[in-house]
């Protein structure tokens, strides 16, 4: 089993969530917020069957797209200084994906805990 983290512009999200969902992955979503242009950010949680890996990172890159904005006002000044130059517009979106191998993956439920009181 892995454990994917995607980082996706927020825009991207419910279009990845809707394609992941269908597919069958269970997801957990936290807000975020990107470095660059503080642009508001999904990360995305799900644990993966190794044979299913490759069908969730193309789900992931489907949903995914990358396109030119302008950067705000307010932060021209700070792009300039950084590189010496008049930027008006940046790629922004597309994915930052890590695959993590997992230990040990339980799900405890109401229906799990009948009967326990403590996990092994």
């Amino acid at each position: 089993m892995k454990l994917i983290v995607a980082i996706v512009q927020a825009y991207d999200t419910d279009p990845l969530l809707r394609n992941v969902t269908s597919a069958g992955f269970r997801v957990t979503r936290i807000q975020s917020t990107g470095g660059f242009l503080r642009a508001g950010n999904s990360t995305v949680f799900m644990g993966v069957e190794d044979d299913r890996v490759r069908e969730c990172l193309e789900l992931i890159r489907s949903s995914s797209r990358s396109r030119v904005e302008v950067v705000p006002d307010d932060l021209e000044a700070e792009i300039y200084e950084i590189t010496g130059s008049d930027v008006h517009t940046v790629v922004v979106g597309g994915a930052v994906v890590f695959v993590l191998p997992i230990a040990r993956f339980e799900r405890i439920t109401a229906a799990s805990q009948a009967g326990c009181n403590s996990l092994a």
